[in-house]
């Protein structure tokens, strides 16, 4: 199982639109996959769902079983001040620790309106990931100029955008 991470709490995201293409992706070749929505976090996930009450709060474990049975991961990730959102690293806090995500395999997408498509942000969660013992995928997918490239309806106008995310599937299964 496969389980694609919109990496933002965002409604109608634009890393929605990616994680749902990515789905799409995968299941052209048959590969089980579920979507984990960060936007369906519950409101007080900082207050509520962290520390002492790590593994109280139903919502957020309903999506944190969701990343932690998954065989692997994809964290379609925005960049938000040149890194990734509060909320995603909010999320990846409140996992059991060492437990979680230890030992999983994940791919990585980096959207951004400039130039770099995430660059950091994909800089910043590899090294967390990887303290975590999360294999990450060396192919991370870049895509900048995001709001240039995908319309309202969450399709991708560049081509070489739908090589790299297509490419990365398939490096994604064989991983």
């Amino acid at each position: 199982m496969i389980t694609v991470i919109a990496g933002t709490n965002r409604p109608t995201s634009r890393a929605r639109h990616i994680a749902n293409l990515y789905i799409s992706l995968l299941q052209q070749h048959n590969v089980e996959c579920q979507l984990l929505d960060l936007a369906l976090l519950p409101d007080d996930v900082s207050v509520s769902a962290l520390y002492h009450n790590v593994g109280n709060h139903d919502g957020f474990n309903d999506l944190a079983a969701l990343a932690s049975t998954a065989d692997k991961l994809v964290m379609v990730v925005p960049e938000y001040n040149c890194s990734y959102p509060g909320v995603l690293k909010t999320f990846i806090d409140g996992l059991p620790y060492p437990g979680g995500i230890r030992g999983k395999k994940a791919a990585l997408i980096g959207l951004s309106s400039g130039g770099q498509g995430g660059l950091l942000a994909l800089s910043h969660l590899t090294d967390v990931l990887m303290y975590l013992g999360t294999a990450v995928l060396p192919a991370r997918v870049r895509l900048p100029f995001i709001d240039k490239h995908l319309n309202a309806e969450g399709n991708l106008s560049h081509p070489l955008y739908m090589q790299l995310l297509q490419e990365q599937v398939e490096q994604l299964i064989a991983f």
